[in-house]
């Protein structure tokens, strides 16, 4: 052993004999993975390639955080998506710590053309946050949140989780758009838009980004915002992960009482009719500061079929009574969970039954009002079974998200008053194409009711469907594709291909 390892071995030794049993060796020294063998790993066209051992050994040096591979410790858990129906298994997973790292992640990639997959909280509909044979790059071990009450901003690692920036913030009076459920991840909800519960009141998640700091796929940490490369500023604000990794997002916050008003009406499926008409007139008068939406839910097991609207007041409390009482009269009320709830708690109250855990398929697109046709054809050809959930419905837009222009973020639906869903879940294992030969089915008799969809939900569409949904901010946002990533090494995403 020469001495400047052996220095370096005893003295990594007294540190980590001096530290508390809870503080593994790795919290503070970096331990490279160490590489025995070549690496198969696929590339951007799909050819396999051989990585040299010491190229990857040099990659995992560079790196504060970890790289994994198969059959390494936490490998499984880093490539698992919240969806067990896709089960990939990526050559390499990068697990950066900081932005630093994220640049080495994407050079690596980039200079060895390998397909690249961006993970934060996995909830990606099309399974696109893992990939088979390419490099993931893991961001969960990169995660911050931290606000300053007086700027109301909060600064968000691009790691993050939707519960962190949701539970800093509210410590503070402070909130802003974020989704209904905590263990999203900030990047991949914010990049395509963004809605919640609070949309209405305070515009989608992309409307309070004040700027983000991000690497692009030439290995640049770049900063993002109206008076600096705006043009990128405005594409990633609609654009999804089309464009880098985004490090770092600065989010405007604004003031809210920490309890709010939610609940859920449950009616007879008999009257679905009656309470989705009822629905469509009440959400259209709503104010901003409710939030309503409404379906039909066909539970697993055989349980009954039942119609629901669901509400979150953010307003004057003493104002929430009057709005509550004609969804009393829609019909025949079976259940009633009307409550204060604290805000945070609320925002979790969906993490352990989300139904993506398990098999599950959706279509989706966005609408205008809800008329009386629509609700005919939606519960004309509504079904369900007991080896399924089935949910078909509406989630409310419109508010502050429709007072802005259709060009002014990448995002191009705001005149949309609903999104309107046909999603069915089934236990993991089960063979899914009876349930998704099902919603595709029924979907054929909603599409032509919708004007475009809804990004983040995407779980399988034609490049042609994506360049129509972009609608005309798409010559814009390829221009945008063309200067930062002509070579389209971040393609796992609704692509914006700039061939």
């Amino acid at each position: 052993m020469n001495r400047r390892h052996f220095i370096k071995s005893s003295v990594a030794a007294a540190v980590a004999a001096s530290l508390p049993v809870s503080h593994a060796l790795g919290s503070l020294l970096h331990i490279p993975t160490k590489i025995e063998t070549d690496i198969s790993a696929v590339t951007l066209s799909g050819a396999g390639v051989t990585l040299p051992k010491a190229a990857v050994q040099d990659f995992s040096d560079s790196l504060k955080g970890k790289l994994l591979l198969p059959g390494s410790g936490g490998y499984d858990d880093a490539r698992r998506l919240l969806n067990p129906s896709f089960d990939k298994h990526p050559a390499l997973i990068a697990q950066p710590t900081g932005a630093a790292d994220v640049a080495s992640a994407v050079n690596f990639a980039r200079d060895n053309e390998l397909l690249v997959a961006v993970k934060c909280g996995g909830h990606s509909a099309s399974g696109k946050s893992s990939c088979d044979k390419g490099l993931q790059i893991d961001l969960s071990r990169y995660r911050s949140v931290r606000v300053d009450r007086a700027a109301r901003t909060a600064r968000v690692a691009g790691g993050s989780l939707l519960g962190e920036l949701d539970h800093e913030a509210m410590a503070h009076g402070l909130v802003t758009t974020a989704g209904t459920v905590s263990h999203t991840g900030v990047g991949g909800l914010t990049l395509g838009g963004g809605f919640g519960r609070l949309g209405r009141r305070f515009g989608m998640t992309i409307d309070n980004l004040l700027e983000m700091d991000i690497v692009t796929p030439d290995g640049q940490l770049r900063r993002a915002a109206p008076d600096e490369n705006p043009e990128l500023f405005w594409a990633l604000r609609g654009g999804g992960g089309n464009f880098g990794i985004v490090t770092s997002f600065l989010f405007q916050l604004h003031p809210m009482q920490r309890e709010v008003i939610s609940g859920e009406f449950v009616f007879p499926i008999a009257e679905a009719k009656q309470v989705l008409r009822f629905f469509g007139e009440y959400a259209d008068a709503a104010p901003d500061e409710m939030d309503v939406n409404a379906g039909v839910f066909g539970a697993p097991g055989g349980g009954d079929s039942m119609v629901t609207m669901g509400f979150v007041w953010s307003g004057d409390p003493a104002k929430a009574e009057k709005l509550i009482a004609p969804i009393r009269k829609a019909g025949t009320v079976l259940n009633e969970t009307v409550k204060p709830i604290d805000y945070v708690a609320l925002q979790r109250s969906g993490d352990t039954d989300d139904p993506r855990a398990n098999g599950s398929y959706m279509k989706s697109g966005f609408i205008g009002s809800v008329s009386s046709n629509m609700v005919d054809d939606m519960i004309d050809n509504f079904e369900a079974a007991p080896n399924r959930m089935t949910w078909i419905g509406f989630q409310q837009s419109g508010g502050a998200i429709g007072r802005v222009a259709n060009d002014a973020t990448a995002f191009a639906h705001r005149e949309a008053k609903h999104n309107m869903l046909s999603f069915v879940a089934w236990k993991h294992g089960d063979d899914p194409a009876e349930h998704m030969r099902y919603i595709r089915e029924h979907w054929s008799n909603m599409q032509k009711y919708s004007t475009g969809f809804y990004h983040n939900d995407l779980f399988s569409a034609n490049q042609a469907a994506s360049k129509a949904n972009y609608r005309g901010n798409y010559s814009r946002l390829l221009a945008v594709k063309k200067t930062y990533d002509p070579a389209n090494l971040f393609r796992l995403n609704a692509n914006i291909s700039p061939a």
